[in-house]
């Protein structure tokens, strides 16, 4: 069975919809399982819902009208008929999207994101699952959360693996499927979500499960390239890289890639391919177990809107294993992603992104025992094979705050 991934930028309006549409008759959609995002920037229209309903703003109803309105715009350049039955099932979600936001009574922000977020999934996956049955696609609408089991974390939920691989092995590999991306349930048939960009780990999740001969994730650009165009003119396209290159890659902000995708894939020598869903017939990226073209093209990854705190004891004392780890259970507690870290004898230095809720945590708990400072819009260069010309390249006209080199990898906190 084959496994493909389409992101939000792919069904952003009717036309990507028919376009995803030619890219499964070009590939071809027996015995495949296919995981979609959101549609458009909808993720980002929900996070607005949460914020104005967890904030009591006046205008929580004018952004569930926006959202709306966008995806029943999209149903009435599809579907010729007015009354066409995907219309009441939509309409159902607007309903049960409505029904928690009045009968809701727990004040965690990270269940109430939770509850609400994964409605854009949903919502996209019935449009589209609908139309293909329109155009003779034939195919069965799947709710991922009867199948990927979480535990309770909000937000960032740990898969069940075992109770997950029990689930999904019912499923009959010889059909079409389609499921949403990024979410999962827990033991209480509680919405759970895998982290932002978790749609790519879901893929990876159904293919390893399934065994399946390869996952595909349909972007818009034409592979993993080897910087973001938005920062690079002349990013060149990683024809193909090792499964260990590309978790090196994700796990420093590579954006093509989520980091926990590869994994699982890894492990049982699943191809992963990364193509264009307006070129279907280019052979973009192919990652895998071959290691020979690793060192070939040097990669930048950049991690705009960073953090930078720096902490000292208030006692002026050494910063020794007692202190570093007080702080790491801190930073746990206040669920910090750490990117990168440094310390001395009296200061410890950590990067985070931008998060006006986690740095008020960060804060809080730490003020007591710690002089806290920190510096905001901050920016975070990684270079992958570097050599003198890229760093002096990508620091050029830059305040170096921070900076780690080891063999094969350069590390840069700019201002």
């Amino acid at each position: 069975m084959k496994v493909f991934k389409f992101g939000g930028a792919s069904v952003k309006d009717a036309v990507g919809v028919k376009n995803l549409v030619k890219v499964l008759q070009h590939e071809g959609f027996d015995n495949t399982l296919i995981v979609i995002s959101a549609m458009g920037k909808m993720t980002n229209a929900f996070e607005e819902i949460i914020d104005a309903y967890y904030n009591k703003k006046d205008d929580l109803s004018q952004k569930i009208d926006f959202v709306r309105t966008y995806h029943f715009s999209i149903i009435s350049d599809l579907f010729l008929q007015n009354n066409h039955a995907v219309i009441i099932e939509i309409e159902q979600f607007f309903g049960q999207l409505s029904g928690f936001l009045i009968t809701n009574k727990n004040r965690d922000y990270n269940f109430i994101y939770d509850q609400i977020i994964g409605f854009g999934e949903l919502i996209s996956t019935k449009i589209v699952s609908a139309y293909l049955n329109e155009v003779n696609i034939v195919n069965s609408w799947i709710d991922v959360r009867e199948y990927i089991k979480t535990d309770a974390t909000y937000r960032d939920a740990y898969v069940n693996w075992e109770l997950t691989k029990q689930k999904i092995t019912t499923l009959n590999t010889s059909k079409l499927y389609i499921t949403q991306g990024f979410l999962g349930s827990n033991e209480n048939s509680k919405t759970t979500s895998l982290g932002r960009e978790g749609s790519d780990y879901s893929a990876a999740i159904f293919a390893h499960a399934l065994e399946s001969e390869s996952v595909t994730i349909w972007k818009d650009v034409p592979g993993m390239l080897n910087a973001d165009p938005k920062f690079f003119k002349d990013t060149i396209k990683l024809d193909r890289i090792s499964f260990r290159e590309a978790i090196e890659l994700s796990y420093y902000g590579a954006s093509v890639i989520h980091p926990k995708t590869l994994k699982p894939l890894q492990n049982k020598k699943i191809p992963l391919l990364v193509k264009s869903f307006t070129a279907p017939d280019e052979p973009g990226t192919i990652i895998d177990v071959d290691t020979s073209n690793d060192h070939m093209v040097p990669s930048f990854i950049f991690k705009k809107n960073q953090v930078l705190f720096s902490i000292t004891p208030k006692d002026f004392s050494f910063l020794i294993e007692a202190n570093l780890s007080d702080i790491f259970s801190k930073l746990s507690e206040a669920k910090a992603e750490i990117n990168i870290m440094q310390n001395s004898a009296l200061s410890f230095s950590f990067l985070i992104d931008h998060d006006p809720m986690k740095i008020a945590s960060i804060l809080d708990i730490l003020n007591t025992n710690y002089e806290v400072k920190y510096n905001t819009d901050l920016e975070l260069v990684t270079v992958r094979h570097y050599d003198k010309k890229t760093n002096e390249f990508v620091c050029q006209n830059k305040k170096i705050l921070l900076q780690q080199r080891t063999r094969n990898t350069a590390r840069f906190v700019l201002a």
